[in-house]
């Protein structure tokens, strides 16, 4: 008798473990997919920034993908489609102008809201040099992007290997980006960017000044615009990726833009 209420009772379990949506709490989280767009060829940025992924990014579990241009004279950036799966998109991307459909693809993307970071040359990711300049057949520009998306407003840079040390400003210690960082000042290779005057919707987390004069310039901040979560760095240059403070602060980044607790260490 008992053995044949037992499988009767055996079989509903197993059906109701099938079927009923599992609680909140058996799942774990989806990973964070970032999509990488990288196309320059000043800073090796295709080199230094997968690397960048696969030490501090992939072990937290974040799925990356990437995008590299296969040339500097070529504008047809890879696997496109995978943009419009992504929770981020990370750009290190230098004057070019992506085929017209894949600029519809980054365009849609940002109007999504979904998160964007950027890194040194992304402020000119996608304006070619001149005013009277035009994308060649076939591709689209949008050098409105720096000021649009990302809230900086370039212009230029100092001179080369000019001592530059960086700080956090006081004000936005406790901002997210910032944690770990205290008031010391730290050393910086990249040559410093021009971002005079910046908007007032966006919030500057750190600045750089040139130890030969008094030139001080905003290096790092988000932009919250339109609920927007966009993070922008003008460090970049390979040897920046030496240094724990740039690592710490786009690891930052990356995290507060996905809307996700920066790693503590």
């Amino acid at each position: 008798m008992k053995r044949r209420l037992f499988l009767p009772v055996l079989a509903l379990a197993f059906v109701l473990a099938w079927f009923l949506p599992a609680r909140a709490g058996d799942t774990a989280p989806k990973a964070p997919r970032i999509f990488f767009l990288i196309g320059e060829p000043e800073y090796d940025t295709k080199t230094t920034v997968p690397a960048f992924a696969k030490a501090e990014l992939e072990p937290r579990g974040v799925q990356s993908t990437f995008s590299i241009l296969p040339s500097e004279e070529s504008n047809d950036f890879p696997n496109i489609d995978a943009l419009k799966d992504a929770d981020l998109l990370f750009i290190s991307v230098r004057r070019h102008t992506p085929l017209q459909a894949q600029m519809e693809a980054i365009r849609a993307y940002v109007a999504s809201g979904k998160p964007v970071v950027g890194i040194r040359t992304a402020s000119h990711a996608f304006a070619l040099r001149g005013k009277d300049a035009k994308p060649p057949a076939g591709c689209a520009d949008w050098p409105e992007f720096d000021h649009e998306i990302l809230g900086g407003n370039y212009h230029d840079h100092y001179g080369h290997g000019i001592e530059t040390w960086a700080k956090i400003v006081p004000a936005q210690a406790q901002h997210p980006v910032l944690a770990g960082f205290g008031p010391e000042e730290f050393a910086v290779t990249s040559h410093l960017y021009k971002n005079p005057d910046l908007p007032a919707w966006v919030t500057p987390l750190m600045t750089a000044r040139l130890a030969t004069g008094p030139e001080v310039e905003p290096i790092a901040w988000v932009n919250t615009k339109d609920n927007r979560r966009v993070f922008y760095t003008s460090l970049g240059a390979p040897e920046d990726f030496a240094v724990p403070q740039f690592r710490k602060l786009l690891l930052n980044g990356v995290f507060w833009a996905m809307d996700r607790s920066v790693p503590e260490k």
